[in-house]
C-alpha cells in the first residue's frame, strides 16, 4: 500500500451526503427528481443538509437543466446561488453533470457527439466555477447504458447489445474529455466515478450467465481504467455486438483513473438467478441469452441471507487498488429499517477499513427522498421513498435518519432503540417463496464477513389490547420487528398512576402508545364520567409521566373536536367545538396532554378501516352488499376514511422521528358514508343497488354528529390516496378467502385421507 493509500486510510471516515437528481427521459418527457421534490426552488435546503455534518455533498449541475436549449444559453443562476454557499458552510461539492441522464433533446447516449458535447458543458462549468475539485460527469454509466440501451425503459430505448454497449462506450467517452476539459482549467480536478456494484450467484446451469454478469458489472471503471483489451474475458463479446474494436481500444490509449471509485449499493444490487422458474413468482421471470430463468434478489430467496456490501469492498479494492466510497446508501423501507441499513452500511465501511481498505466515506443518498423508483422512474405514479428529510410535509421535516447521520458525523455512539433490531433483509419472513439452498460462494462468505447482531431492543407499550388499534399496532410491530408490549387495562389501567408506574418500572420502555379509549360515541352522552376517565384522564396522567421519564408518548383523538360548519377540511391549527360529549373528551384530552408533555405526539383520525377488524363500517357495507341485504349509510355526513394499516405505519415512523404536537393523519378524500360504501362496493365488484342512502338524522344516532368533519393537514400529508388505500383493503380481503378456501380444500383433502 502506498503511502498516500496508508494517510486515506488512517483518516477518519467521513459521512456525505448525495441529493437524488434524477433527470431521465422516457420517450419525449422528462423525469426530474428536483422538480418533484422541490429542491430546485428551496435555497434554504442547504442549511437543512448542513444540519446533518456532512463533509461532501454529491451535487448536480445538471446537463439538462442547465442548456436545454444550448450551451450558449446557460443561465448560471441556480448553481450561482447554491455552489458558493455550500463551500461557506464547509461542504464540499461534488458536482454531478448528468444524472441517469441522455441529455438535453440535441443529443442522446447513442448521438456520436454525445462525448464532445458534454465536455464542452463540462468545460464551461469549470470555467464559471474553478474552485471546485470534485466532479462526477456521469453518473452510473453502466446501470444507466443497460436501462437505456439493453432494458428498453429510458431513451433512446434500446432492448439490444449494441446498443447497450454503444451507450456505455459514450458515456465512458463523455467522463475522460469531460474530465480533460474540467483539469485544463483546473489541473487538481479529481474524478469520483459512480456504478451500481452487486454480484450475482447462481444455480450451476447458469454459472456461465452469472460469471457473464459478474465481469459486466466492471466494465464502466475497467474502461477508464484501461483494462479493456483483448485479454479482456467481454472482448469478445463487445466487439461482437457490431462495435468498432478502435471505440473500445480508444480507453487504453486515454486512460482516466478515478482518484475514488463510487460505489452505490441497494438490496436490488445483488441477484439470484435459478432455471427452475416454477418455484418462483412469475414477475421474476426473463429470458437473456437464450436463457429462461428466474432474476431476483437474493434476500427473498436465498435460506441464508446476503453478507451486504463489505464482501464488494474487498473485490473493488483487490481489482483496482483505488481509494474508495460508499456514493449512495438508500433503501425504500420504513422508517427503522432506513436507519438500520445505514447503520450497517457504516459499519461495513468500518470493518472494511479494518482491514487495511482505503475507504473513505459512506454517502447517505436522497437527502430529500426519491419518487417513483419503485417503477423505475417511467411514470408520475406518486409514490415517494422519504429520506433524511420528508419533503411531503410544508418545509422538508427531518426524520430519525437525519439524526443518526448526526451521530454518526460527529462519531457517537448511535442511540435510537429501534436500532438494536435486526433489518427486514436478515430476518425470516424477507422470503417471498420456498427458500433455496445457499450456494457455497455465499455460504464462504458468512464465514470472513459476519453482520452484527445488533442486541435486545427496549420495548413500546401499547395500551388497548381488545381494540382495533391496540390490536393493529401489535401485529405491525412484529412485521417491523419493533418491540412493542400490547397491554390490557388488568395490566396496565392509564388512569390509575400506581399502575402506570409499575408497567413503566417493569419494562422499561422507550415509548407508549395509547390506542385505548372510550369509543362509543352514542353512549358517552349518558356516560359522561367514564368517558372522560378513559380519553382524558387516562392520557393525562400518561403525559405527566412520561414527561418525568423522558417516554415519549402517542395518543389518539379525533375528527369530532370540530363542529363540522367549516366547508373545507379541517387543519391542525383550526379551532376545535365539539358537538357531544366524546368530542368534549378528546379536546379535554388535547390540552392536558400538551400542557403536561409538551413533545407528545397527538394524532387526529377518523373513520377507520382494515382488514383486522370485521365490524369497521367498509368491512360491514361490503359484507352486507354481498350477501343481498340492504345496508343504510348517510348521504349527510362528511368524514375522511383512514386504513388503519397506514395509519399504524405513519405513526411508526413519526413516533421514531420524535414528531411532536397534532397531526391530522387520514387518506385524505372527503366523503359521505354512503359515497364511501359505494366506492368500496364498486372496487369490490359488489352489487350496490341495494345501497341505502339517509340523512343522518334518520340513523337513530344519539349524538350529534358534525355533518363535515373531514380532515387535512398543514403539517404533511403523509398516508396514501383512499383509492390506493381501498384497493389495497379489497386485495387483501381477496388474499384471505383466497388462503382460507385453500385451506377448507386441503382440509377436506386430509379428511379423506384419514377416511
Amino acid at each position: 500500500m502506498s503511502g498516500e493509500e496508508d494517510q486515506g486510510a488512517t483518516e477518519a471516515l467521513e459521512l456525505w451526503g448525495g441529493l437524488e437528481c434524477t433527470v431521465n427521459r422516457v420517450l419525449d418527457t422528462y423525469f426530474s427528481q428536483m422538480d418533484r421534490n422541490g429542491h430546485i426552488h428551496r435555497l434554504c435546503d442547504l442549511e437543512r443538509f448542513a444540519s446533518l455534518g456532512i463533509r461532501s455533498i454529491r451535487y448536480p449541475v445538471l446537463w439538462e437543466h442547465m442548456a436545454p436549449d444550448g450551451l450558449d444559453r446557460i443561465d448560471w443562476s441556480w448553481p450561482d446561488d447554491r455552489l458558493p454557499a455550500l463551500r461557506e458552510r464547509g461542504i464540499t461539492p461534488i458536482v454531478g453533470l448528468v444524472h441517469h441522464g441522455s441529455g438535453p433533446q440535441y443529443t442522446s447516449l447513442v448521438d456520436p457527439g454525445f462525448a464532445e458535447k458534454l465536455a464542452v458543458f463540462a468545460g464551461a462549468v469549470a470555467q464559471r466555477y474553478p474552485w471546485v475539485e470534485h466532479y462526477t460527469p456521469v453518473n452510473e454509466p453502466l446501470t444507466t447504458a443497460r436501462f437505456s440501451g439493453l432494458y428498453g425503459l429510458w431513451y433512446p430505448h434500446g432492448s439490444d447489445e449494441r446498443t447497450f454497449v454503444q451507450a456505455l462506450l459514450n458515456q465512458c467517452r463523455a467522463v475522460v474529455l469531460s474530465m480533460r476539459a474540467i483539469r485544463q482549467v483546473n489541473p487538481d480536478a479529481k474524478l469520483v466515478q459512480t456504478d451500481d456494484l452487486g454480484k450475482a450467484y447462481s444455480t450451476p446451469q447458469l454459472s456461465g450467465l452469472a460469471e457473464f454478469y459478474n465481469a459486466r458489472r466492471w466494465l464502466a471503471w475497467d474502461l477508464l481504467c484501461g483494462k479493456v483489451g483483448q485479454e479482456h474475458p467481454l472482448w469478445n463479446y463487445l466487439v461482437g455486438t457490431g462495435i468498432e474494436p478502435s471505440q473500445v481500444l480508444w480507453f487504453k490509449d486515454n486512460v482516466c483513473h478515478p482518484e475514488i471509485i463510487g460505489i452505490n449499493y441497494y438490496i436490488t444490487s445483488e441477484r439470484w438467478l435459478d432455471e427452475r422458474v416454477e418455484r418462483y413468482p412469475g414477475q421474476h421471470i426473463t429470458d437473456y441469452h437464450g436463457y429462461r430463468f428466474v432474476d431476483m434478489e437474493p434476500v427473498r430467496v436465498l435460506a441464508t441471507p446476503s453478507t451486504g456490501v463489505e464482501h464488494l469492498l474487498t473485490e473493488a479494492w483487490e481489482r483496482y487498488r483505488l481509494p474508495l466510497a460508499i456514493t449512495e446508501v438508500h433503501i425504500g423501507a420504513s422508517r427503522e429499517d432506513q436507519m438500520r441499513w445505514l447503520l450497517e452500511m457504516w459499519q461495513a465501511a468500518r470493518n472494511a477499513r479494518q482491514r487495511g481498505i482505503d475507504i473513505r466515506a459512506v454517502t447517505v443518498w436522497a437527502l430529500l427522498g426519491s419518487y417513483d423508483w419503485n417503477c423505475l422512474v417511467t411514470a408520475c405514479k406518486g409514490y415517494y421513498e422519504p429520506g433524511p428529510f420528508d419533503v411531503r410535509s410544508a418545509l422538508p421535516r427531518p426524520t430519525a435518519v437525519a439524526g443518526l447521520m448526526r451521530e454518526l458525523a460527529a462519531g457517537r455512539q448511535p442511540s435510537h432503540p429501534v436500532l438494536k433490531g435486526q433489518g427486514w433483509w436478515r430476518r425470516a419472513d424477507r422470503l417471498t417463496c420456498k427458500p433455496v439452498a445457499t450456494p457455497t460462494a455465499i455460504t464462504s462468505l458468512h464465514s470472513k464477513y459476519k453482520s452484527s447482531v445488533n442486541g435486545t431492543m427496549r420495548p413500546i407499550l401499547v395500551t388497548g389490547a381488545t381494540g382495533t388499534l391496540g390490536r393493529a399496532f401489535a401485529i405491525i410491530c412484529g412485521k417491523r420487528n419493533v418491540a412493542g408490549i400490547l397491554l390490557s387495562r388488568q395490566e396496565m389501567d392509564i388512569a390509575v398512576r400506581a399502575s402506570v408506574e409499575c408497567a413503566v418500572a417493569r419494562y422499561q420502555p422507550w415509548a407508549i402508545i395509547n390506542a385505548s379509549g372510550y369509543v362509543n360515541v352514542d353512549n358517552a352522552e349518558s356516560d359522561i364520567d367514564r368517558c372522560f376517565r378513559e380519553n382524558a384522564v387516562g392520557p393525562s396522567v400518561l403525559a405527566a409521566l412520561c414527561r418525568e421519564r423522558d417516554i415519549q408518548l402517542l395518543t389518539f383523538s379525533s375528527d369530532l373536536v370540530f363542529d363540522g360548519r367549516q366547508a373545507s377540511p379541517y387543519r391542525e391549527s383550526d379551532t376545535v367545538c365539539p358537538l357531544n360529549h366524546y368530542g368534549r373528551s378528546k379536546v379535554e384530552a388535547e390540552r392536558r396532554v400538551l400542557d403536561h408533555h409538551p413533545d407528545a405526539l397527538v394524532v387526529r383520525t377518523s373513520a377507520f378501516f382494515g382488514p383486522w377488524d370485521i365490524y369497521n363500517f367498509v368491512t360491514l357495507a361490503l359484507k352486507t352488499l354481498a350477501q343481498e341485504e340492504r345496508f343504510s349509510a348517510s348521504t349527510d355526513i362528511t368524514v375522511s376514511p383512514t386504513y388503519v394499516p397506514d395509519l399504524v405505519n405513519t405513526c411508526l415512523d413519526l413516533l421514531i422521528d420524535k414528531e411532536a404536537g397534532i397531526w391530522h393523519l387520514t387518506n385524505g378524500e372527503p366523503v359521505t358514508w354512503v359515497e364511501l360504501a359505494l366506492k368500496a362496493a364498486k372496487k369490490a365488484g359488489i352489487d350496490t343497488s341495494r345501497l341505502d342512502g339517509r340523512c343522518g338524522n334518520e340513523l337513530g344516532y344519539v349524538a350529534v354528529r358534525p355533518l363535515y368533519s373531514a380532515l387535512s393537514s398543514e403539517r404533511g400529508i403523509l398516508l396514501p390516496s383512499l383509492d390506493d388505500a381501498l384497493d389495497r383493503y379489497i386485495e387483501s380481503r381477496r388474499q384471505e378467502a383466497s388462503a382460507e378456501a385453500e385451506q377448507n380444500k386441503s382440509g377436506r383433502r386430509g379428511s379423506g385421507m384419514v377416511a
